[in-house]
């Protein structure tokens, strides 16, 4: 029964890449060159039974900056998965010159071109010429919008062409000549000079074996065939509709060989390969009048939008604003470790982590940047130096001009330039002394010391995590105080010549409990519990083993004492272990309150996604070593004992301002002060029964 040969409409899809690429050609090349662009787009056959394959627009389709937009950029060849059609763009400098485009010529203009090439046989050399389609498009870069319609001209013939028996090529065809055809074709859409070749020949001979062959092969094909089909890789999974190509298809096949009958063969796939299950075989019957090829034939092909004949327009403002880019660049790799090596990194608490940095010297520049590559977003940098000639080689978040007129603060400084390096990350930079014992504060300066007190007070508690980044010890008591106080987590790195330390303070002692009896209150401070949360022995901070308070160690120093002199390659290591450890704490299931790892004191089966989490890491770069250490807390700390952080809560800053004025009130308060004397009376006994022991062995002569 003959009925009217109905065609399913091309479909388009454009790829974000596209709108990158012209914009970037509009902005740096073009400027307001309307001149059309030559494109390409690609299409392969349908290759699922309820979706069908679009017309697509890549990046590459669009020429490069480097190339000049008149010429034609060459698509790559052989891929069975994109077949590449030539295809033109006009982009407008207005959107009212976009509305305003003549639509009905410049279709008529591409279908004129389809029809030369079938009359001139150029659409037999190069079969991709039957697809040519057309773009009209305006960027509206300020809001990052595009309007844009597709056009796939299609030569109408007159009367139209109507169909007989169209059915699945697994009902046309006999078994053994669907499985030949079908491994015909497999080796056809396997081998590189054919794969990407859209319309062809298919013919069986009467022992049921099938061939693939080009279009200008028709004549040998004529000569030597049984049965000779028109093939073409079909996008349409429609099972009662052949695709959109084959309209110009029919076209050529009247126009130059001149039949009115046409068996054709629309190939579809399923997981890659031939389905003749899916592809359908039916025969057209052509009528057109004589002379008919004197004139172009009139060409439909505009696409719907949503069923009706208009442009559609796209927004890309949220994904092409430059700050946007820059954050979709910076999380790549984050996100592409989570498809393999890292399922369980988590990004979202990576990038709410706000983060304190006391000193933005070589330390604090190289943790910064470090953290903003883990994907943390909130950083502050806290220092009241200023950049010096000498600081722009070892810290990296300077240069020269930061230098100029006596130097920027740091502080801002490097705030001001984390943001030119990631324009997404909160930085702030905030000038300001560390209150330090052992520097007395005189009666004027009283209130300015309170001050920084109360905001370093109010800092660490607005933060989730503090670095220990500065040049002196005296200078971290402060803030490991309050972070015990606040149990933050803490990580300290320290820079020697050639050695380094970085640790994770342990949780704070007050951490597992919030009301403490008289009697706890009022023990010694060797009897104050160590423990954390878990009732596990806490680990400690970085004042934890010393056996004398912090105190001046800046005055009467030579100027290689005053300077942090080490090793350039030092502090990079310094830094980049610290905040791997940061990392290491957000990711484990008791955070803050994690044991202590060792080297080899985990084993594969309880190890952590990001592997152990120690607790101490000494360097060597003279030993080109590294190690880690356990060190836990120590009830006579003057930093995060029981005691101190018991009297801080007692006195506030007064307990504070006494720490700084009186060099030996903190070793007075934690026992240090008796711990010493024992221990010298210890020694003085130990000299007194030596020098007994020597008097007996005396011989008088």
């Amino acid at each position: 029964m003959e009925t009217l040969l109905q065609f399913a409409p091309m479909q388009s899809s454009v790829d974000e890449g596209f709108w990158h690429r012209l914009s970037s050609l509009k902005l740096n090349k073009l400027g307001i060159d309307d001149s059309p662009i030559h494109i390409f787009g690609f299409y392969a056959p349908c290759s699922h039974s309820q979706v069908s394959n679009h017309l697509t627009v890549l990046a590459e389709s669009l020429p490069s900056e480097l190339s000049e937009a008149s010429l034609i950029p060459e698509p790559s060849r052989g891929n069975r998965n994109r077949c590449s059609v030539p295809g033109i763009l006009y982009n407008t400098n207005t959107v009212e010159s976009f509305h305003a485009l003549d639509k009905h010529n410049l279709l008529k203009k591409e279908a004129a071109k389809i029809w030369d090439d079938i009359l001139t046989g150029r659409a037999v050399e190069d079969c991709s010429v039957l697809s040519r389609f057309l773009v009209i498009s305006f960027a509206d870069l300020k809001k990052w919008t595009f309007n844009y319609w597709f056009a796939f001209p299609a030569l109408m013939l007159d009367p139209p062409a109507k169909v007989v028996n169209l059915k699945p090529a697994s009902q046309w065809f006999s078994v053994a000549e669907a499985e030949l055809l079908s491994a015909a074709c497999n080796e056809w859409r396997s081998s590189k000079s054919t794969a990407d070749v859209p319309f062809f020949l298919v013919t069986i001979d009467p022992n049921s074996r099938a061939t693939v062959r080009l279009l200008k092969d028709w004549e040998d094909c004529q000569r030597t065939a049984h049965k000779i089909l028109f093939g073409f890789y079909d996008p349409c999974h429609l099972p009662n509709n052949p695709g959109w190509p084959l309209r110009n298809f029919l076209a050529l096949i009247s126009a130059r060989w001149n039949l009115n009958s046409v068996q054709f063969f629309c190939y579809r796939e399923n997981r890659g390969f031939a389905d003749m299950r899916l592809s359908l075989v039916g025969e057209a019957l052509i009528t057109v009048p004589q002379g008919w090829k004197d004139t172009v034939p009139n060409a439909v092909g505009w696409e719907l939008n949503k069923g009706r004949k208009a442009p559609r327009c796209i927004s890309l403002a949220q994904s092409m604003d430059p700050t946007r880019l820059a954050i979709s660049a910076a999380d790549l790799n984050l996100k592409l470790m989570r498809w393999r090596a890292l399922p369980s990194l988590n990004l979202n608490a990576l990038s709410s982590t706000k983060c304190l940095l006391l000193g933005a010297g070589t330390l604090g520049c190289q943790v910064a940047r470090m953290l903003m590559a883990w994907g943390v977003r909130k950083i502050t940098l806290v220092d009241n130096g200023r950049v010096a000639m000498s600081n722009p080689l070892r810290q990296s978040l300077y240069t020269l001009d930061d230098c100029l007129n006596g130097g920027e603060f740091k502080a801002t400084a490097a705030a001001e330039n984390l943001k030119r390096i990631f324009p997404a990350v909160e930085a702030e930079g905030i000038v300001m002394a560390i209150p330090m014992p052992g520097h007395p504060v005189h009666s004027q300066e009283q209130d300015s010391v309170l001050d920084d007190c109360r905001r370093l007070h109010d800092l660490i508690d607005a933060h989730d995590s503090v670095f220990l980044l500065t040049d002196t010890r005296e200078s971290r008591w402060l803030p490991t105080l309050l972070c015990a106080n606040t149990n933050k987590i803490t990580i300290t790195a320290a820079l020697g010549f050639d050695s380094f330390l970085v640790m994770r303070h342990g949780a704070g002692p007050l951490s597992h409990a919030h009301n403490f009896s008289a009697e706890t209150a009022n023990s010694s401070s060797a009897d104050m519990p160590v423990n954390d949360a878990n009732g596990k022995h806490r680990l400690g901070c970085y004042f934890c083993n010393d056996v004398v308070a912090p105190t001046d160690s800046t005055s009467n120093r030579t100027l290689d004492q005053q300077c942090t002199v080490t090793r350039p390659g030092l502090a990079p290591i310094a830094s980049a272990l610290a905040v791997e450890l940061l990392i290491g704490v957000l990711h484990h299931p008791q955070g803050i309150f994690a044991e202590g790892d060792i080297n080899n004191s985990v084993t594969g089966a309880t190890e952590q996604p990001l592997g152990i989490l120690p607790h101490q890491i000494r360097g060597s770069l003279s030993q080109f070593s590294q190690m880690t250490l356990i060190g836990y807390s120590s009830s006579s700390c003057t930093a995060c004992s029981h005691t101190v952080v018991s009297e801080y809560r007692n006195q506030g800053i007064e307990f504070i301002l006494e720490a700084i004025n009186h060099p030996t009130y903190l070793e007075d308060l934690t026992g240090l002060t008796e711990l010493m004397k024992s221990a010298t009376a210890l020694s003085l006994d130990w000299d007194k029964d030596m020098d007994e022991e020597e008097d007996d062995d005396c011989v008088e002569i």
